[in-house]
């Protein structure tokens, strides 16, 4: 079972009759309906004209099409390429013609924007779904036999390339990571095994598919485990809390801020919660005030830290049992088969093991700049582990600046910031200065119902950092620009700046 199909096959006889996929405003499948609706789906994708080994992207927002889709086009031996729902048309247009798609499936209006609309005419590929012609689409299956179907499904290989996630763009340039189906689903295995994830779980995937922890940690974990996937198509809070409530979700992942707006909104309250077992979290900064918030006011007993990026999905993870200082200081352990070390020269984080990325799509050099000789992915990150093999990441590389001739990284003062009260969520970054050549300024959201006075948020810095680490200014704002996995792009903050 080292390929989607075939685990989307083992699922069904396994699991059977256990849900597998909800659609609150439409439909629910057991595991035995999911493999025959994929199965149709791939056979109209063979009707259009799809050959094994075509890309075929995806443009849409978390819902059960999305996973029909994409299970369907991974049935036919196609490779699946997400394109983020936040792209612009122009974006996009960029992705579907760098992955050279010979098939497009894409949402409605989404957000106030027709997708299909805004992408220029040349960038169409042969082969274009609007997912509101789904019902249609789908009456082409019965053009091709199921026994097509199933020998197209037989004869993907686990090393075959399942899917090119383009990078979230932290640097602002994205590249194409290839993965195959036996990594994807090896990583998928690996985070399900370590969060205890099984079949009388229900997992709520707001991390969007597009993204790698929201396909491979979301919808491949869930398949591989026998739990129920309940996509939300963007992070909503008072429809989340509905969901977990009436859907009794008992798996929730996502980035610190996911965890803050539920905390803070005031409906939470007359929300049933109790169903909620596990939640897994991972950020620089993540304060240990929110996992004690996280265990003792949404009465979550397993939270977990992860580290992972798109070229390795999840890297390393904390454990079950963890303490609160493990879990909110450190990323956990090596996970998954990697091996982890931190480069002497520069402290940077590189990993190696059988789940690593199968290269950048058409950048042999950037493949060979990413991957030494020796198999080390160099992470960009830096990082430090201790005596029992927790990772601790303290910044990108490029994140550090200097100060005066000392080097400051921004996450060591971000994690000084986070301890104040009145802060939801802080970036730093280093921004030009004559004297000193570079000085940190502070971007803060406050939380509901605080005001943090700027003069007040240095010298909390300035009682606990040396002089140099203290930022120089602070810009109070309603809220920080994310990409999918909710890491800040600060480079759009340095635009700014």
């Amino acid at each position: 079972m080292e390929t989607v199909p075939a685990v989307v096959a083992h699922a069904a006889r396994e699991f059977g009759r256990e849900p597998a996929l909800v659609d609150p405003h439409r439909r629910r499948w057991n595991f035995a309906e999911l493999h025959d609706e994929t199965q149709a789906v791939s056979r109209a994708l063979i009707a259009s004209g799809i050959e094994p080994g075509d890309r075929v992207a995806l443009w849409a927002p978390n819902s059960a099409r999305w996973v029909l889709a994409a299970l369907g086009i991974l049935g036919a031996g196609a490779t699946l390429v997400p394109i983020n729902t936040r792209f612009t048309g122009a974006e996009a247009a960029d992705i579907i013609t760098r992955s050279d798609a010979k098939g497009l499936i894409v949402t409605g209006p989404f957000l106030g924007t027709d997708r299909l609309a805004s992408l220029p005419a040349a960038a169409l590929p042969p082969f274009v779904l609007p997912l509101p012609h789904w019902d249609a689409f789908l009456d082409r299956a019965g053009q091709v036999a199921a026994e097509a179907a199933s020998e197209r499904a037989s004869a993907v290989r686990p090393d075959d390339v399942s899917d090119i996630l383009f990078t979230s763009g932290t640097t602002g340039i994205s590249k194409g990571v290839m993965s195959a189906h036996r990594r994807s689903l090896g990583v998928a295995r690996a985070w399900a095994e370590i969060g205890g994830v099984g079949v009388h779980d229900r997992y709520l995937v707001i991390n969007p598919f597009f993204h790698s922890f929201g396909l491979k940690a979301g919808l491949f974990a869930c398949l591989t485990s026998g739990a129920t996937i309940v996509p939300q198509a963007v992070f909503d809070v008072p429809r989340a809390l509905e969901l977990i409530e009436h859907e009794h979700i008992t798996v929730l992942p996502g980035p610190p801020t996911l965890y803050i707006g539920l905390l803070d909104h005031p409906g939470r309250i007359g929300h049933a919660l109790g169903s909620l077992r596990l939640a897994v979290t991972g950020a620089a900064t993540v304060p240990p005030v929110l996992i004690d918030r996280i265990r003792t006011e949404l009465g979550i007993d397993t939270v977990l830290t992860a580290y992972g990026l798109t070229e390795a999905v999840v890297a390393t993870m904390c454990r079950p049992g963890d303490d609160t200082r493990t879990v909110a200081f450190t990323s956990g352990r090596a996970a998954a088969g990697f091996e982890v070390r931190i480069a002497e020269k520069d402290g940077e984080v590189l990993l190696r093991g059988p789940n690593l990325m199968l290269g950048y799509l058409d950048d042999p050099a950037a493949t060979a700049a990413a991957i030494d000789p020796d198999g080390w992915l160099h992470t960009g990150d830096v990082g430090r582990l201790d005596e029992n093999g927790n990772l601790t990441i303290t910044d990108r590389i490029k994140d550090m600046y200097i100060c005066g001739g000392f080097n400051v990284y921004p996450a060591e003062v971000e994690r000084v910031l986070a301890g104040l009260p009145a802060v939801a969520e802080v970036a730093v970054i280093g921004v030009p200065d004559e004297r000193l050549g570079e000085v940190g300024r502070a971007y803060v959201v406050a939380r509901p119902g605080h005001d943090p006075d700027p003069a007040a948020v240095i010298a909390w810095c300035r009682e606990r950092l040396a002089g140099y680490k203290t930022p120089r200014s602070v810009e109070i704002r309603a809220e920080l620009p994310h990409n999918a996995s909710g890491k800040v792009l600060k480079y759009l903050l340095r635009e700014e700046s």
